[in-house]
């Protein structure tokens, strides 16, 4: 099944500065009811996934959202907010079977948010349901164009 129980933009989201990728995060958030959701950010290092995921975050009601940083090291942040936040940077992962080490499977189970930098190592295990595949391209250095699709 390819649905997503929230709607979507249409593409290409333009925006000039930091702020309003912020903010499309924060707005897409806002929408997620009380059902798991899977966001997977691709883009070059730089181009906003992280902050991104900081809008994501804010729309979720995370206390101090602010402080959430990239875990390119700790492969797995956690936040709790109207729904949990589960963060992955999976750059430094070696293969899928890490995945499993990590519970993986846990993070799948119940309702909640999971954001995932660099998907391509956990693409065949993602649900359909609620996937929701962005990708950030940098314009310049305060301009991106972001796409969005269900998976």
């Amino acid at each position: 099944m390819n649905n997503v129980t929230v709607p979507l933009p249409e593409n290409p989201i333009a925006t000039s500065a930091a702020a309003e990728t912020l903010q499309f995060g924060e707005e897409l958030a806002a929408a997620f009811k009380d059902e798991l959701y899977v966001v997977t950010l691709q883009g070059d290092l730089g181009a906003g996934k992280t902050l991104l995921t900081k809008g994501l975050a804010k729309g979720l009601g995370v206390p101090d959202w602010y402080y959430l940083n990239s875990p390119t090291f700790t492969l797995i942040n956690e936040y709790r907010g109207r729904l949990p936040l589960y963060h992955l940077d999976l750059y430094r992962l070696g293969d899928a079977d890490e995945l499993f080490e990590l519970g993986f499977n846990d993070y799948l189970a119940d309702p909640g948010v999971l954001v995932i930098e660099w998907p391509e190592k956990a693409e065949d295990l993602l649900p359909s349901r609620n996937l929701i595949k962005i990708r950030i391209e940098i314009v310049d250095s305060e301009k991106r164009r972001i796409y969005v699709s269900r998976s």
